[in-house]
């Protein structure tokens, strides 16, 4: 494991992560991310100055602001079964580069924000989870036929079958709340986080120094702009 982290950081808190047999050699690499010590996750009121330059940067290139290839990087690295990366069902990274084009980017909170805003920057999916809420062991596998889970506080589902899906342990079962498209409900940051997770996908394929860069470029955010303690990253 590549592992970046602060002098600081109660490693004792931090999830692990490991691939399933199927995955371990497949199209996507993931890097762990984490901070603590959180003095607390209000709802984002203005633009912070880090965000409003980066989305400038975004308008001003437009389509060619991210690495040739990386859109159809990603939606190959999610492509697989029955599982088609577009419509409803595209990347979260493509998501937020369309609301960036459109004026319509979302402000959330601190630390969501981040999350956004590095998989604006390097244009690879990002889930962020409120750590307390997951295990200390964590699985990426794919989806199975049958799983689903809850992603708004309106109750709509997503159909996770063959999606590449972060799991946690529960009961001795791994259950998914996280992937590239939608995160579950059930882990989301909120107002009394204070430690927080994010996990972000990259295919196999892409330079592992975007990876790098987008993992050390967001502990570096969750510290600068969200007020952690410690924190660091990691490549499982």
């Amino acid at each position: 494991m590549n592992c970046r982290a602060c002098p600081r950081a109660k490693m004792t808190k931090i999830p692990t992560l490991t691939y399933d047999s199927e995955l371990q050699c497949g199209p996507v690499r993931v890097a762990l991310v984490w901070g603590l010590g959180l003095p607390g996750c209000p709802r984002t009121a203005t633009f912070p100055a880090y965000l409003s330059d980066l989305l400038a940067k975004v308008r001003s290139a437009g389509e060619k602001f991210w690495a040739p290839g990386r859109k159809q990087a990603v939606r190959a690295m999610l492509r697989f079964g029955s599982y088609k990366p577009s419509g409803r069902s595209k990347p979260s990274s493509e998501y937020l580069f369309a609301a960036a084009l459109a004026h319509e980017f979302p402000l959330v909170n601190p630390p969501v924000d981040v999350n956004n805003a590095v998989s604006l920057q390097w244009g690879f999916p990002a889930s962020i989870f409120d750590l307390e809420l997951c295990s200390p062991a964590l699985l990426l596998r794919r989806g199975m036929a049958g799983e689903s889970y809850v992603f708004n506080q309106s109750g709509q589902s997503i159909d996770l079958e063959d999606l590449i899906c972060v799991c946690r342990a529960e009961s001795g079962v791994w259950v998914p709340f996280g992937n590239p498209v939608k995160d579950s409900v059930a882990t989301k940051v909120k107002d009394s986080t204070r430690n927080v997770i994010a996990v972000i996908y990259a295919p196999a394929a892409e330079p592992i120094t975007d990876l790098e860069g987008a993992a050390a470029h967001f502990a570096e955010l969750l510290a600068m702009e969200c007020g952690a303690s410690a924190g660091g990253w990691s490549l499982p």
